[in-house]
């Protein structure tokens, strides 16, 4: 594979895995499809908890089988703490499709089979694209509210600057005012949504 399909965008990746031969490869290619990743390594709901609020990871990748609890209680917790960081599911158990479906349906971005570890970079690197791709559009998303802000308080700061002494004008200010309110929580209602 050419390093000009690699994936230059810095991505923080938690890895929930307690078998060492699969966080081997899977570390190793995540390597081979981002060019920068920076990784942890968790086995447990406690440190994948410990690791949500220390190390605020840009995705999470998880086995469904852990020794102390199952894949959906681990996304459950990663969805608990931010319900926008993307999940993959890379596991063994998931073989049947009602499962498969159930743990899309659930909110995860997608699940690999153990069974095609020898696949492992085909099926893994499109699912990292999209997470970029979410990553990208999100800052985006967060660059034009801001600027959208930025204009409102303009306008704030503009009609605060009016001076008038006309009664009618002062309520027609403080009723586009009002309306400049009600705009912007419809517009950050909407962003959160």
């Amino acid at each position: 594979m050419s390093n000009n399909n690699l994936i230059t965008t810095p991505l923080r990746i938690l890895l929930v895995e307690d078998n060492e031969a699969d966080v081997t490869m899977t570390l190793r290619t995540i390597r081979k499809i981002v060019a920068e990743p920076i990784i942890e390594v968790v086995d447990d709901l406690e440190k994948c908890r410990d690791k949500m609020i220390s190390f605020v990871p840009d995705v999470v990748i998880s086995d469904y089988n852990l020794p102390t609890c199952n894949g959906l209680e681990v996304m459950e917790l990663v969805k608990e703490k931010d319900e926008n960081v993307p999940f993959i599911f890379l596991t063994g158990t998931v073989d049947d499709e009602e499962l498969a479906a159930h743990t899309i349906l659930a909110g995860a971005w997608g699940y690999i089979l153990k069974k095609h570890m020898d696949h492992l970079e085909a099926r893994l690197r499109p699912l990292l694209k999209k997470v970029v791709f979410h990553m990208i559009s999100q800052d985006e998303l967060r660059e034009r509210l801001r600027k959208n802000k930025v204009a409102i308080n303009q306008i704030n700061a503009y009609l605060d600057n009016l001076q008038t002494d006309n009664a009618d004008q002062k309520e027609n200010i403080k009723k586009i005012k009002k309306a400049i309110g009600n705009f912007r929580k419809h517009k950050e209602d909407d962003t959160q949504a």
